[in-house]
Parts: structure tokens; C-alpha cells; sequence
């Protein structure tokens, strides 16, 4: 009773006003169409939908263009299950007021209930675009995954992302919109991969689409050969030397480790705005001491992206060798302050805080460290049993430069 009564909030009272009465004949008739909608209404409030039902029928028997009363009669024949049935003054309410979102949204549900799927999908669509705010979150979720059920069912995958993105404010911690965005993403990347190997067998972004997949299932040798099989093919491909100084530098052998410096080289001298191959080659030369080239380095990142976590962390840890803690530590809250999930950030914070004797503030550090360890290790695990690699994995060989077991600026 209580969802009838929140879907009808906007219509609870409105049939008992703008009823005109005209002499006569007519003026008998408002009047019985006023005491329909009395009793209808009085029968809501008292916890009696099904009596209301009646009620409406007959106040739309004499007036069919009474917006009020077609869509609360589609609204309870909806909730009570009788689809047929709600479908047709749910239809007429939208069609004498086409801004009523919410209507909208029970005749998309209605029509796919019943197998209608084109018109569901053209009316879930415009009462997606229609609804908004917190008070609605359940409507729009409920309207999404109708609409991602009915396009992946017609092979529309572009459609379906195209829900999910649309409530993209409520995706981040609903795991039936977590699990649908996975499902549709998923089905995206696996079609554009065979588009791919079916349009360009042979290219080198075909080679560097088998590295990228074998780099998830951490086959590090793989990944590493088809990078360069992909280069060999076409050098100049945007990106292809970062991507692959990345998997040299996490893979196990000493010897990819050392010749991840030299790709990051010609990652910079292809594009001199290549951020992550800027920083990378800031933390090399910051490992061995070169502080001045690492300072450079960091600089000419931040150009590219001011907000470059990684960049701002060994500028920090550069300007700390230096003495400079007090940029060291402006450096580092930035980086917590714009993303407070930043282990890499806790952990340097932690380290400076103890080196400038504030033992308070380095404890709460590492305990946010540590907490946000733990649920990387968890995530690791979930990952491992999947024999992929987690998104920001730990690379084992790292420098102590970078941090104890971080990749990609993660600790």
C-alpha cells in the first residue's frame, strides 16, 4: 500500500479540483463525477486501493480526458499485476500530459511486461530522460535494467550502455548496477575484439589488443611479445611504448625490468605530454639519485596533467631528500585530499610525518594505509581466483623509491 500511495503522490488530491460544473443535466453529472473521486480518494487514504479502483473507472466513464483519474487507475491496475488491463489508461495519462515521467516510466514497465518491447523501450528511454533526484533512485534503477534487459535481448549493447550511463550516480555502490555495467561492458569489449580480429587480423592494434588480455591474465612474457610484435607492425601506434614499458616493468625478469626505462624513452619522444612515461622515468632517476633529472621529469608530467597523482607523490618524495618537507607534505595532502583511497599517498604521508616528529599524524597514516591494504589484498585474492590481474596489481620487484610492492603509483 505504501508504494501505491509514494507512486501517487503527485495525483493524491488533484482530481477534486478544476471540476467544472455546468447547469442542468451536466451539472448532475459533475457532480456524481465529484463523488467518484471523493470515495476514490478516501478509499486510498484508508488503505483500500482495490475499492478506488471502481471509483476511477467511473469518473473516467464520464470524463475520458481526466488525466488525474487515467493515471491513478493505471497505476493500481499496474501494482496490483493486471497489465492488460493498466496499460490502456496509463497510455491515455501520457498522451493527454506527456510530462509525466513517472507515468511514463509504469507504461514502459507495463508494455515490456506484456512483451512489447519496441514501445517499452521508446517510453523507458524518455521517462529515464525525465527523472531525477534521490526520491526517484528506485524508479530509475528499476528502468534501467528494463532498459539494459531489452537491448542486450535485441543485440543493442551500445542501448544498454547507454542506460547504465544515464544513472551512473547510483551505479557506484548497487551491485544489480554493478553487475548489469560488468555484463554489458563486458559483451562490449569481447564484440569490439572480434570486430577487430574480423576487420584488421594482422594489425598491430590487433597485437596490442592480445597483449592487453593476456597482460589481464598476467602472462607478462605474452603480452611483453605481442607489444612488440604490435610495434614491429606499427611503430608509431599512440601509447604502444608506455604500454609496454608498464609490462616490463612488472614482469619478474631483471632483464624486461631494465628495458622498461628505454621504452618510456620512446614513449616521451613520440608524445611529449605522455604523462605516465614523464613520471616513470622521474621515479627511475629518483632510485638512482638523480634528483635534478627526476625533478624535470615530474614537471614536464604535471604540465601534461596537473592532477597526476603519481607525479605529485615523487615530486614529494624528491623534495623531501631535499629537505623540503613542508612541499613534500603539500605535495602529498593534495594528492589524499583529491583521492583519500591513494595507499601510495598514506604511506608517504606516513613516512614524512615520522622524519618531521609528528608521530600522531604518522600513525593515523599508516593505519589508513594498512586499512587500505587489507582490501587490496582481498581484491587480489578475488582477482587470483580468477587468474586475472587486479586493476592496480602489485608489482613484487618495485624499487624502494616507489613504495614496498606498488605498481602504477599503488602500493
Amino acid at each position: 500500500m505504501a508504494t501505491i500511495k509514494l507512486v501517487l503522490f503527485a495525483f493524491s488530491l488533484a482530481i477534486l479540483t478544476g471540476l467544472y460544473v455546468q447547469p442542468g443535466s451536466a451539472q448532475q453529472a459533475a457532480a456524481t463525477a465529484q463523488e467518484h473521486a471523493v470515495r476514490a480518494n478516501e478509499a486510498l487514504k484508508s488503505g483500500h486501493p482495490e475499492k478506488a479502483i471502481p471509483e476511477f473507472q467511473a469518473l473516467i466513464a464520464l470524463e475520458p480526458d481526466n488525466v488525474d483519474a487515467q493515471a491513478n487507475l493505471g497505476v493500481l491496475l499496474y501494482f496490483r499485476g493486471d497489465l492488460k488491463a493498466a496499460v490502456i489508461p496509463l497510455r491515455i495519462a501520457v498522451k493527454l500530459n506527456p510530462d509525466l515521467p513517472k507515468i511514463r516510466a509504469l507504461l514502459g514497465l507495463t508494455e515490456a511486461g506484456l512483451g512489447q518491447t519496441d514501445t517499452a523501450a521508446v517510453d523507458l528511454k524518455l521517462a529515464l530522460n525525465g527523472l531525477a533526484g534521490a526520491d526517484e533512485a528506485k524508479l530509475r534503477k528499476e528502468v534501467a535494467l528494463k532498459l539494459v534487459e531489452i537491448d542486450t535481448g535485441r543485440e543493442d549493447l551500445p542501448g544498454a550502455a547507454a542506460a547504465l550511463e544515464s544513472v551512473h550516480d547510483i551505479t557506484s555502490d548497487d551491485q544489480e548496477m554493478l553487475f548489469a555495467s560488468y555484463r554489458v561492458y563486458s559483451d562490449l569489449a569481447a564484440e569490439s575484439l572480434l570486430n577487430l580480429s574480423l576487420t584488421a587480423p594482422k594489425s598491430g592494434r590487433m597485437q596490442q589488443a592480445i597483449a592487453h588480455e593476456l597482460e589481464r591474465v598476467r602472462d607478462y612474457p605474452g603480452a611483453i611479445a605481442s607489444y612488440r610484435r604490435a610495434i614491429a607492425l606499427e611503430p608509431h601506434l599512440p601509447g604502444i611504448h608506455s604500454e609496454l614499458a608498464e609490462v616490463l616493468r612488472a614482469s619478474d625478469n631483471q632483464a624486461d625490468k631494465a628495458a622498461a626505462q628505454g621504452e618510456y624513452e620512446l614513449a616521451l619522444k613520440e608524445n611529449t605530454s605522455d604523462a605516465l612515461a614523464a613520471t616513470r622515468l622521474g621515479d627511475i632517476l629518483a632510485d638512482k639519485g638523480d634528483l635534478d633529472r627526476a625533478t624535470r621529469y615530474y614537471e614536464q608530467a604535471l604540465k601534461a596533467q596537473p592532477e597526476e597523482a603519481d607525479a605529485l607523490i615523487g615530486l614529494a618524495h624528491v623534495e623531501s631528500d631535499r629537505g623540503a618537507d613542508d612541499k613534500a607534505l603539500a605535495l602529498l595532502q593534495k594528492v589524499v585530499s583529491d583521492d583519500p583511497s591513494n595507499m601510495l599517498a598514506h604511506f608517504r604521508l606516513s613516512a614524512l610525518y615520522r622524519k618531521m616528529r609528528r608521530p600522531e599524524d604518522a600513525k593515523r597514516e599508516l593505519a589508513e594505509y594498512q586499512k587500505l591494504r587489507e582490501l587490496k589484498d582481498k581484491l587480489r585474492e578475488v582477482y587470483s581466483t580468477m587468474k586475472l590481474q587486479a586493476p592496480g596489481a602489485a608489482d613484487e620487484g618495485t624499487s624502494g623509491h616507489i613504495a614496498p610492492d606498488a605498481k602504477r603509483g599503488t602500493p
